[in-house]
């Protein structure tokens, strides 16, 4: 079969893919091959990923050369792995096998997002938006600032929550990542240590090691943050960064309580390091109730916001809410990644901010709906899993026993359903018997998803010994 481009996976972050993955019932070289194997068939190492040298990798994992060379011959005899002299071993997907790892049908499920589809008045936002675009292409329309309309409605809506905010102090962007992005950018040197919840959403762990940063990161469970650790952290590393969800928490549904809120901020204030809120989730609320903004705890916190949630991913709007300092750090570093948001979805976004009452009313009564099936169904299909109910967000972090997720995911999509093993919200390989099931889907979704899901681990626990549930042998 045709290769993929070449990249190269350094021994260093395939010691985090890898995660623990020896096992009691099989010797090390076939253990070893096994892991390997589910991470191309999951997409978390693409085809035609070059793999570290044997010397190079055996020395990392404190195996023998023999062992890495046995695992990597077992890889090439089931076609998984491709080495020529000279180029190196370059993983791959046997002959016949359903295209990409990382490439989903149209025909499946998808789980991997935790999303709704358009809000209803999405369409109206766009139409009454054509009658006010001719007001608004005067000029060249590159602005990295964003329209003063729109900045003027995120504004009001901080100031409606108690936060007092000045158009000045906001940044338009394409996005909540996109805005990431740019704040990390702006105040991240190579090297500088970067604080992030233990777990966490998978693109910021991404941008943040994409800028060079060294990732600490502090525990949270579905329980909530321990913020004592938080603290011990910040005291013995000082980050430069520490990156937060503090309203429904992706993945694990959990809100920081308004004491945690005080002490977090004055923890990071202490230490001089940037605190940046992501309230991508904030308007998800079911049942909690309302929570003071994290910025409203410390002048220099910095917050992401986006519309993708509650109105529509595909409206690309998102925004910074920062210092004037700040801001104009990020406005320096703009310019040389792109020259300011799409003005149509501005004038949307703004169209859609006067409107969040109706928007966050009609997707509180879905999120219910959904997240109370969701629970009917596990306790029908999963009766040995115990979920922790989440009062906001949009997905469930379950714990899943002993099943292997990265061997749930391989074993989901011969099912017809995608999902995102729980490795992937985290540093280290860990959380591999955790799944996180969001419930922005529709009952009927929710429910074939699950009857999948459950069809899939029934698969996978046919392929272990009794008492144990764990990946499926080569």
């Amino acid at each position: 079969m045709m290769m993929a481009p070449t990249s190269t996976v350094t021994p260093a972050r395939l010691l985090r893919e890898l995660g623990e993955w020896r096992r009691d019932d099989l010797p090390a070289y076939r253990a070893l091959a096994e892991r390997l194997r589910l991470l191309v068939l999951d997409g978390r190492l693409p085809v035609g990923t070059r793999l570290p040298a044997e010397r190079e990798l055996c020395g990392r994992l404190e195996l023998s050369r023999n062992t890495v060379a046995a695992a990597y011959g077992l890889l090439r005899e089931r076609e998984y792995l491709e080495s020529v002299r000279g180029s190196g071993s370059r993983l791959r997907l046997p002959e016949g096998s359903r295209g990409r790892a990382d490439l989903v049908s149209p025909a499946l499920i998808d789980f991997r997002k935790a999303s709704f589809e358009a809000h209803p008045g999405v369409m109206d936002y766009y139409r009454r938006a054509l009658e006010i675009l001719p007001g608004e292409i005067t000029d060249s329309g590159y602005d990295t600032r964003g329209l003063p309309m729109l900045r003027e409605a995120i504004a009001d809506h901080y100031t409606g929550r108690g936060l007092a905010t000045d158009p000045e102090q906001i940044i338009v962007t394409s996005g909540a990542q996109h805005a990431l992005h740019l704040v990390t950018r702006a105040l991240l040197r190579p090297g500088d240590r970067a604080l992030i919840e233990h777990p966490s959403y998978p693109h910021a762990f991404d941008t943040l090691s994409g800028a060079g940063a060294r990732i600490v990161s502090s525990p949270i469970d579905p329980h909530g943050w321990d913020i004592e650790a938080a603290e011990e952290i910040m005291r013995r590393h000082t980050p430069a960064l520490a990156y937060v969800m503090p309203d429904f928490h992706n993945p694990t549904g959990r809100s920081l309580s308004e004491t945690d809120r005080a002490r977090l901020a004055q923890a990071t204030a202490r230490r001089g390091t940037t605190l940046i809120a992501d309230e991508t989730t904030a308007w998800l609320d079911i049942d909690r109730g309302d929570r003071s903004p994290l910025a409203g705890h410390g002048p220099g916190i910095v917050t992401l916001g986006s519309l993708g949630k509650v109105a529509w991913g595909g409206l690309r709007i998102g925004w910074i809410r920062a210092p004037r300092t700040v801001v104009e750090r990020v406005l320096a570093v703009r310019s040389g990644v792109d020259l300011g948001t799409a003005i149509m979805e501005q004038i949307v976004g703004t169209l859609a901010l006067r409107d969040t009452e109706v928007m966050v009313g009609f997707r509180r009564a879905q999120l219910r709906q959904n997240r109370d099936h969701l629970l009917g169904l596990l306790a029908e299909h999963f009766p040995e899993w115990s979920p922790h109910v989440v009062n906001g967000g949009m997905s469930l972090w379950q714990h899943t026993g002993g099943v292997s997720t990265l061997a749930l995911a391989v074993a989901a999509r011969a099912e017809g359903l995608a999902i995102v093993p729980g490795t992937r919200f985290g540093t280290d390989g860990g959380f591999d018997h955790h799944l996180r099931l969001p419930f922005g889907y529709s009952p009927d979704t929710l429910t074939a998803g699950i009857r999948a899901l459950r069809r899939a681990a029934d698969a996978v626990e046919t392929h272990v010994p009794a008492g144990r549930a764990s990946s499926a042998m080569i």
